[in-house]
C-alpha cells in the first residue's frame, strides 16, 4: 500500500487550520465578556472613589488623598487588603450556605449587564425580553442574602437576610410595573428597541417626559433594591450590627461590598436606557439635525460617542444616588414596607392603567 506524502501533509495542515479556527472562535466568544467585566470593574472603582469624594465634600472633610493621585487608588488598596485577610467561618453555621451566598449575590447582578446597550448595537445579547430578564435575574440576589443570613447561625444576620427578602419583594413589584409601562410605550421589551423608540424627537422623546410618575417610582424602587440609604434596613448598623454581613470577613465580605456597587451601577444604567434615551445625544432635532446621523458616519467614532453619552447620563444619576445616601436619614422598617405596599404599588398600578388606556386610544 502506497501512501502519498502530499495528501498526508494536506490533511495535517487542514486539521491545524481547523484547530486554529476553533481557538480563535473561543477567544472571540470570551473577549467581549472579558472586556465587559473589565469595564464594570473600572466603573465600580470609580463609583467607590466618587462616593468617598462626594461624601467628604458634603461633610466638609478632606476625603482620600494618599493612595495615588487624588486618592483614586484607595478602593484598589482596600480590595487588595480584603483579598489577603483571613476567611473566618462561624463555628455552628452552615458553611456551604455561608460560602455560596456572596457568590449568588454577585453572579446574579453580573448577568444583568449582558442586556444593557452601551452604544449603537453595542450590547452583549440583544434579547426580546431584555428588561424582564434583568428583573428575573436580579430577584435571585436576595436568595443569596437570605442564605448568608441563615448560614451564619446568628440572629442579627438572619434578621438582616429576612429584611433583605421582604424589602426586595416589596419594591420589585412597583419596579416591574414601571418597566411594563415602558414596554407598552415602546412596543417592545428589548433594551435596544426601547432606546431607539426614544430617539425620534431628541431630548423631548425621552420616556422621562412621557412617564414622569413611573420615573419617580422607578427611582425610589431602584434605590430600595440597591439597599442604599434611606433604605438600607437589611444592614442597619444601629439595630443589626451589620445585618447579613455580620459574620463575614476577607474576600467574602468584599464580594458583598462589590455586589452593592454593581447593583447601583446596573440600576443607573437601566434608568439611562429606560428613561434618559440611552446613547442618543440629548439635543432637540430641530437645532442640530446632523448629530442624529452620527451612527451612520463612522462606526468606531459613533460607538465611542455613544458610550461616552451613556456613561455621562449614568454617572449623573449615580451622583443623585450618592447625594441621597449622605443627605437623608434611615427609615424604620414599618415605614419602608408601608411606602412600598401602600403608596408605590397603587401609584405604579394606576400609571400602568393610564399608559394602557392611552395606548388603546391611540390605535
Amino acid at each position: 500500500m502506497i501512501i502519498d506524502t502530499t495528501e498526508v501533509q494536506d490533511i495535517n495542515s487542514f486539521s491545524r487550520l481547523e484547530s486554529l479556527k476553533e481557538v480563535y472562535g473561543i477567544i472571540g466568544m470570551f473577549l467581549p465578556i472579558l472586556t465587559l467585566v473589565l469595564g464594570i470593574t473600572i466603573g465600580v472603582l470609580v463609583i467607590v472613589w466618587l462616593e468617598r469624594e462626594i461624601s467628604a465634600g458634603i461633610q466638609q472633610r478632606i476625603g482620600p488623598e494618599y493612595a495615588g493621585p487624588l486618592g483614586i487608588l484607595q478602593a484598589l488598596a482596600d480590595g487588595t487588603k480584603l483579598i489577603f485577610k483571613e476567611n473566618l467561618f462561624p463555628s455552628r453555621g452552615d458553611t456551604r450556605l455561608f460560602s455560596i451566598g456572596p457568590s449568588i449575590a454577585v453572579i446574579s447582578i453580573l448577568l444583568s449587564y449582558s442586556v444593557i446597550p452601551f452604544s449603537y448595537h453595542l450590547v452583549l445579547s440583544d434579547l426580546n425580553i431584555g428588561v424582564f430578564l434583568w428583573i428575573a435575574i436580579s430577584s435571585i440576589a436576595p436568595i443569596g442574602l437570605l442564605m448568608s443570613g441563615y448560614g451564619s447561625n446568628n440572629k442579627y444576620s438572619f434578621l438582616g437576610g429576612l429584611r433583605a427578602a421582604a424589602q426586595s419583594i416589596s419594591y420589585e413589584i412597583p419596579l416591574t410595573l414601571c418597566v411594563l409601562s415602558i414596554s407598552l410605550l415602546s412596543n417592545s421589551s428589548s433594551t435596544v428597541d426601547i432606546v431607539e423608540a426614544q430617539s425620534k424627537y431628541g431630548f423631548w422623546g425621552w420616556n422621562l417626559w412621557r412617564q414622569p410618575i413611573g420615573f419617580f417610582v422607578f427611582l425610589i424602587s431602584s434605590l430600595a433594591e440597591c439597599e442604599r440609604l434611606p433604605f438600607d434596613l437589611p444592614e442597619a448598623e444601629e439595630e443589626l450590627v451589620a445585618g447579613y454581613q455580620t459574620e463575614y470577613s476577607g474576600i467574602k465580605f468584599g464580594l458583598f461590598y462589590v455586589a452593592s456597587y454593581l447593583n447601583l451601577l446596573v440600576s443607573s444604567l437601566f434608568v439611562t436606557v429606560l428613561y434618559l434615551g440611552g446613547w442618543n445625544i440629548s439635543i432637540p432635532y430641530i437645532f442640530v439635525p446632523e448629530l442624529f446621523e452620527i451612527n451612520k458616519v463612522g462606526r468606531v467614532f459613533g460607538t465611542t460617542i455613544g458610550i461616552f453619552i451613556t456613561l455621562a447620563k449614568t454617572y449623573l444619576f449615580l451622583f443623585i444616588s450618592i447625594t441621597t445616601r449622605w443627605t437623608l436619614p434611615r427609615l424604620r422598617i414599618d415605614q419602608l414596607l408601608n411606602l412600598g405596599w401602600k403608596f408605590l404599588l397603587p401609584i405604579s398600578l394606576g400609571n400602568l392603567l393610564l399608559t394602557t388606556s392611552f395606548q388603546l386610544l391611540s390605535l
